[in-house]
């Protein structure tokens, strides 16, 4: 067991349930495809830690992915509930340090998760921003419940409302590097991850012919 914890949570990469803004453009069976490509890049940035990882799934665990680390399904009504149970179960097992990503970053790599667990060491909570103001990673170095309860979910004013509280409550807080998470046809053709990968170019050409 090592002192600290990679949470990664994954949604099921079911067609018409992944990336519905992007599906609305491209359609299912194209933004299928493009989430499928993200979380690869997610399991390759997280098997080069020498980290305990947990996979936290949104419906059914899949053996293919992640083979041989821990695996479980996320618990809750809401995304804040859900985090906050992954949290609860890694502190309980008795991890000092715990940062949790999604796994819809096209340029998430093992340096920012390990940026994310060294601002632990002087920080209670890490945030890595993302570009339409929520955040795609999240770090404790304890249990702060506040930060999951009543947050306005999806909103672009999520991190600014988290920090307020945060800063209000006098919690030494670190900021990483801001990096965009793919939510819309503009933000995929804008990435670099698309316009470096042919072959999904490729794809989601012929789906759209």
């Amino acid at each position: 067991m090592t002192e600290a914890l990679v949470i990664v949570f994954v949604k099921n990469i079911k067609l018409g349930t992944v990336k519905t803004r992007l599906a609305k453009t491209i359609g299912d069976y194209g933004a299928f495809e493009v989430y499928s490509e993200l979380v690869k890049i997610t399991e390759l940035a997280t098997s080069k830690l020498n980290i305990d990882k947990r996979i936290y799934f949104s419906n059914a665990i899949i053996d293919s992915k992640w083979p041989n680390e821990y695996k479980a399904v996320q618990q809750g009504q809401d995304l804040g509930e859900r985090m906050l149970n992954a949290f609860k179960d890694g502190f309980e097992a008795g991890y000092k340090k715990i940062v949790l990503i999604g796994s819809d970053l096209p340029d998430i790599n093992e340096t920012h998760i390990e940026k994310g667990i060294k601002a632990l060491n002087e920080n209670d909570v890490v945030f890595g921003p993302a570009e339409d103001g929520g955040y795609y990673l999240v770090g404790l170095s304890k249990l702060e419940p506040s930060i999951f309860l009543d947050k306005p979910w999806s909103q672009s004013h999520l991190l600014e409302v988290t920090l307020k509280q945060l800063y209000a409550n006098h919690k030494k807080v670190d900021i990483l590097d801001t990096l965009n998470d793919i939510d819309t046809y503009e933000d995929l053709i804008a990435s670099d991850f698309y316009k470096n990968n042919q072959k999904l170019q490729e794809k989601i050409q012929q789906l759209n012919d």
